[in-house]
């Protein structure tokens, strides 16, 4: 395939990728928060969408978010292991 995203559901518990959904292609794997999404992609960067307060919102650390090997999740915050074993 080519890695593109499909969200459905509630827009209040980050259904609506609208906004981000231009950025949604070759994805590698989507992580989930009870409110939000975060796409790792394949060339190791993150994009992520849904409600602000739960990891919807990554600007304040989006230069960060890149070769990010993987992402862990809680029920408000997303983790972001690099490449270098660093952690966003």
């Amino acid at each position: 395939g080519d890695g593109r995203v499909i969200a459905w559901g509630d827009d209040d518990f980050g259904a609506d990728c609208h906004p981000v959904k231009h950025q949604l292609r070759d994805v590698k794997e989507v992580f989930g928060t009870g409110f939000a999404f975060a796409a790792l992609k394949k060339d190791g960067c993150v994009v992520t969408w849904g409600e602000n307060y739960p990891g919807g919102d990554s600007r304040a650390v989006q230069g960060q978010l890149s070769d990010v090997r993987t992402i862990a999740a809680s029920s408000y915050a997303f983790a972001a292991i690099r490449a270098d074993g660093s952690v966003v």
